[in-house]
């Protein structure tokens, strides 16, 4: 039983050295995330320029799986080329082993009177769990916190260590067995670095471990470089098997690399020793030489150093081989652009909010293309009726939908990792905006079902009515267009054109319904075909209110007054002296209106376009019920 609880201390001693090491990488991160992901982003095509990257972002972050599972969805994302993450994927075995330098601290001996005793482990653990409570508690600094979670997780690090260093001295006997069978049977200790790593998925993990035992019960270098190999080995086939779930060609070849290298590495390793020591160039000694937690760290530090560097010229050659292993799937034209548009939303970028973000802003633009498609296809129907273009408006539909779900997952996805303030208007606005793409895209099936209930009907518009309905399809798209590349471009500026134009459109459709009850008074329209047309005229009219809101979210984004006051910001500009807005009005008012053929006694605005000063409960209730339409 005593056996037991002694395994239990060294587990809970492992536990909190992983906890510690979690939660000094978010600190790290959250410093120097901004900063990290634009230098993977800007990597060039020099694999020795990525190597730099690579080891340096390791480093920081304290995990070569975080920085690979990272340039994993920067490929995917198309931030970075297949073969310039190659560079980086080498620089990231070589950034892990800097973890193991830290742990070396464990090592530092000195007297009370000298200032090394600081970094003695019993005292720096404790020193640093202080000064990062007092930093996360008193001090209300971004930054602060960000510091005192770092210096935090370095503490429960070292607690974590402090515990399994005491946990393995109780059990000096055993693991000096363990480790004694390692020496005789190397391939024993290959495959137990492997198996360890693979089920605690740390590499840094398990060097620790293993410093943890040289600062205890003391390990020599033929014991324990057989498991050093097989850590590299169980590290990078965890790295493949995580970043491999749903990922493209490119990205399955980036952590195929990962493993080419590991395996050759180790080969080369091996090979190396075992020439060395059949030569006599490692002797007796240095072959059963006793190791501390700092020879454990160099030793893990050349296994991952030396391989790099002479590997880094070559990294061509696995890009050829790993091309051939993972070979472009084929694929058909219009099923690629499908999955194409969907994995843009990586899943290793949630962690990356600025990232993330801007990979759901480019899926939302195919979203608004998408729609914007569906919408000219739609009213093609009116004219000329196509069974095929009804399948295609049909399977874009389904398209933007599985589009909308995804996306919205991925925005949510993105939530817990936000710390910046613009970061979290961004996730808001692409909210805001993904519903209204969505809406788009169901009111363009609206369209085209009621020219379906019209032609089942064997009914059809009359040539007028035909005739002002081209106007108002032509106003829509001219705002749909205007809409999308405000959007594309974040362009304020064009936002703010949209309004005044869907005014326009409003007052376009109020005109066209009634020169449509005069024609139904006077009976030259069939009343069911009124009806689809009434339905229809007020589908295009809502597909103009979903532009107005996008506009308005749009301006919402970069100006916190309009956040949340949508309505009365609406309200507010059509009760204004505003130049610009009236301006635009009049512009779009004598753009449009002109088109409409004359209609009996139907009123000419044309060359008069009325006062837009509406009363305030009307204009209120109106632009009310224009935002609510989701």
């Amino acid at each position: 039983m005593d056996l037991f609880y002694k395994i239990v201390a060294l587990l809970g001693g492992l536990a909190m050295f992983l906890y510690g090491m979690r939660v000094m990488g978010d600190g790290l991160k959250s410093c120097s995330g901004g900063a990290m992901k634009a230098a993977l982003a800007k990597v060039t095509s020099s694999p020795a320029l990525g190597f730099l990257l690579g080891t340096l972002v390791t480093c920081m972050i304290q995990s070569s799986t975080a920085t690979i599972v990272l340039t994993v969805g920067l490929v995917g994302a198309g931030f970075l080329t297949f073969r310039q993450s190659i560079g980086i994927v080498l620089g990231a075995n070589v950034g892990t082993a800097i973890t193991a330098q830290i742990i070396r601290l464990m090592d530092v001996q000195a007297g009370t009177t000298s200032l090394l005793y600081l970094f003695n482990a019993d005292n720096l653990a404790p020193l640093a769990l202080i000064l990062g409570i007092v930093l996360i508690m008193f001090v209300k600094s971004r930054a602060a916190k960000n510091v005192g979670t770092i210096a935090t997780g370095f503490g429960v690090l070292f607690m974590g260590l402090i515990f399994m260093s005491d946990a393995v001295s109780t059990l000096g006997d055993s693991l000096s067995s363990l480790l004694t069978a390692f020496e005789d049977n190397y391939v024993l200790g290959f495959l137990a670095g492997t198996a360890v790593t693979g089920i605690i998925q740390s590499s840094s993990a398990v060097i620790g471990i293993l410093q943890s035992f040289a600062s205890s019960v003391g390990v020599r270098f033929c014991g324990v470089f057989a498991v050093i190999i097989g850590v590299n080995i169980g590290d990078c086939l965890t790295t493949f098997l995580v970043s491999r779930i749903g990922a493209k060609p490119d990205q399955i070849r980036t952590v195929t690399v990962h493993v080419i290298y590991n395996i050759c590495a180790a080969a080369l390793i091996i090979l190396v020793l075992s020439v060395c020591r059949l030569s006599g160039v490692i002797s007796d000694k240095l072959w059963y030489m006793e190791l501390n937690s700092g020879g454990v760290a160099n030793v893990h530090g050349l296994f991952r150093l030396v391989p790099a560097v002479l590997f880094l010229p070559l990294s061509g050659v696995f890009a050829n081989l790993a091309e051939k292993i993972v070979p472009d799937k084929p694929i058909n034209a219009e099923d690629a652009d499908i999955m194409e548009n969907l994995r843009e939303l990586d899943s290793h970028l949630v962690t990356n909010p600025g990232l993330a973000l801007d990979q759901s802003a480019h899926l939302l633009g195919h979203m608004a293309d998408m729609a914007q498609k569906n919408y000219e296809s739609a009213v093609e129907q009116i004219f000329q009726f196509d069974t095929k273009r009804e399948e295609r408006i049909a399977q874009r539909e389904e398209l933007l939908d599985r589009m909308a779900d995804a996306t919205n997952q991925y925005i949510i996805r993105v939530s817990p990792y936000i710390t910046r303030e613009a970061d979290n208007r961004n996730q808001d606005f692409q909210i805001k905006a993904l519903g209204c793409f969505e809406r788009m895209g169901d009111l363009a099936v609206n369209i085209q079902q009621d020219t379906v209930t019209l032609l089942q009907s064997s009914l059809s518009y009359t040539g007028a009515a035909q005739a002002d309905l081209k106007v108002a399809i032509g106003a829509v798209h001219d705002i749909l267009d205007l809409t999308k590349k405000a959007f594309d471009a974040g362009d304020t500026a064009m936002a703010r054109e949209v309004e005044p134009l869907e005014e326009v459109i409003d007052d376009l459709i109020e005109a066209m319904k009634a020169r449509h009850v005069e024609r139904l008074t006077k009976g030259a329209c069939n009343m069911l075909a009124g009806i689809q047309y009434m339905n229809l005229l007020q589908n295009l009219e809502r597909i103009s209110d979903q532009c107005s809101d996008l506009a308005v979210y749009m301006l919402g984004r970069f100006d916190t007054s309009v956040t949340g006051q949508e309505h009365s910001y609406l309200h507010n500009l059509h009760h204004s002296s505003n130049e610009d807005y009236r301006r635009m009005f009049v512009q779009n008012y004598r753009r449009y209106f002109p088109l409409l053929q004359p209609a009996g006694t139907a009123p000419d605005r044309a060359s008069a376009p009325p006062e837009k000063e509406k009363s305030p409960d009307k204009s209120r209730g109106k632009h009310k019920k224009k935002l609510d339409k989701k």
